[in-house]
């Protein structure tokens, strides 16, 4: 049997090596709706900022996947904030009260969920916008254990205003986890405010939280042709370890000043820029390899730097802040912008009227040449809202816009080939949707988590829809 084998073996390396062999071309894009599971019946509703507090598409993350497991977190009816968790295919979930309850009718007051895989336990980070948070973990090896460890209130720790007794800042926005190929956890976030804000990190060894600073400036004046501001933060459109351990991020900046602008109706957010970072978030480099930042020194990334600049656009375009990024198999970034196109006019004057009407989706990515491409989706935004990306196995691209519509192009036409291949028909979904960015990697299948529209504060239903991809 063994000889039989290596025979086998060798002959397949070899006719895999074989001129004029022809080998099966990878898949293209394809999505098959195969599940849809209800988390909440009588979700909690209310708009605000254009968006819904369990369905901020920014949110890192509001649905993740972990050793055979799906794990989502939202706030009931009540106010009430749960975390739920099923095996994977399984058409119910198990939920549990953290013991927090929604403070405020805003819709940044997020949850977001991480893993430290140095302990296995589950991190809750949630409720806040320019003040404090919640925060919540689970007991040691909850994580790696699902089945033989029940769901249980008891198995999380009390919820705290600190990183178990670490104070990071009064006023924290937009927690984001992200796992270190060490298995350490990090948590991203802004200090400060919406047009006068810096970016910082954390983290977590298994052990405790240590802050390890901020690392990008809200100083500096920028100018456009109609003025200047002097204070800003940067939103990020994403912060992500691809496999082979580099730190990529790509962001927007937003000015404080409405003067840049050619409208007050406008957004001031303008340009893309892309930093990374090979060693965990501490040295920030711009795409060319120069330093521009040092997480906790006095060198922060700031609009003043050379070479952050990826895809120049001035604020009169209404640019979205937050989208979505992705990296492929060979650690190249792509993202997910959107703003309205110059050729429907060179001055927005209300944002989220003419992103509705006008505005338009674009995959900008690094290509194996090492340059910068960027090609617009043939898919009207129809809303103001942000669009998720994320690529399968085969590094095909999928967009999942905005009523939980999805377009697709593939990797083998060098993503020119965009079509929407899935409508959103039949789910009656608000607008933006969570999207779970760890699950694809594990079985090839696109969870989408979505709330139905309703009015008012009428609560309505928090579902999980599941898609198969090309495996």
């Amino acid at each position: 049997m063994r000889r039989r084998t290596v025979l086998a073996t060798a002959l397949a390396v070899a006719a895999a090596a074989a001129p004029g062999v022809a080998r099966a071309a990878a898949p293209g894009p394809s999505v098959t709706r195969t599940g849809l599971t209800t988390l909440d019946g009588q979700a909690i509703y209310f708009v605000s900022y254009d968006g819904l507090v369990n369905n901020n598409s920014f949110q890192k993350n509001g649905l993740l996947t972990y050793k055979g497991y799906q794990y989502a977190v939202w706030y009931t009816a009540d106010r009430n904030a749960v975390v739920g968790r099923r095996a994977l295919g399984a058409s119910t979930w198990q939920t549990v009260r953290v013991g927090h309850t929604l403070r405020y009718n805003d819709s940044h007051n997020v949850i977001s969920m991480g893993v430290s895989k140095a302990d296995g336990r589950l991190h809750l980070n949630m409720d806040s916008h320019s003040d404090g948070f919640t925060y919540v973990k689970s007991v040691a090896g909850l994580m790696d254990n699902p089945a033989g460890l029940s769901w249980t209130a008891s198995r999380f720790g009390a919820p705290q205003s600190t990183l178990d007794g670490l104070a990071l800042t009064s006023q924290f926005t937009y927690p984001q986890f992200i796992s270190t190929p060490e298995g350490r956890l990090q948590l991203s976030y802004r200090a400060g405010v919406s047009g006068n804000g810096r970016n910082a990190l954390a983290e977590y060894d298994g052990t405790r939280w240590t802050v390890l600073g901020e690392w990008t400036a809200s100083t500096g004046t920028y100018s456009s042709e109609h003025g200047s501001s002097t204070a800003r933060n940067m939103y990020l459109h994403g912060i992500d370890y691809d496999r082979g351990g580099r730190l990529h991020a790509f962001f927007t900046w937003r000015e404080q000043n409405g003067a840049v602008m050619c409208a007050s109706g406008g957004i001031t957010n303008h340009d893309t820029g892309y930093v990374r970072s090979d060693d965990r978030g501490r040295t920030w480099r711009n795409d060319a390899g120069a330093v521009v930042g040092v997480t906790g020194g006095a060198d922060r990334v700031s609009v003043t730097d050379a070479g952050l600049v990826v895809d120049p656009l001035n604020p009169d375009h209404s640019l979205m802040n937050q989208e979505s990024q992705f990296t492929d198999s060979a650690g190249r970034p792509h993202a997910i912008i959107s703003y309205v196109p110059g050729r429907f006019g060179q001055c927005t004057t209300n944002y989220v009227a003419d992103r509705t009407a006008k505005g338009r989706a674009f995959h900008l990515r690094k290509n194996a040449s090492g340059g910068w491409q960027k090609t617009e989706i043939p898919v009207p935004l129809n809303s103001s809202q942000r669009t998720r990306l994320i690529l399968d196995t085969y590094d095909n691209a999928y967009a999942v816009f905005p009523y939980g519509r999805i377009a697709a192009a593939s990797a083998a036409s060098g993503y020119t080939d965009w079509r929407l291949l899935y409508d959103g028909a039949g789910l009656n979904a608000f607008g933006e949707v969570v999207v779970d960015e760890t699950r694809v990697a594990q079985d090839g299948v696109l969870s989408v988590m979505y709330q139905e529209k309703s009015s008012g504060t009428t609560p309505s239903a928090l579902r999980v829809a599941d898609f198969r991809l090309p495996v």
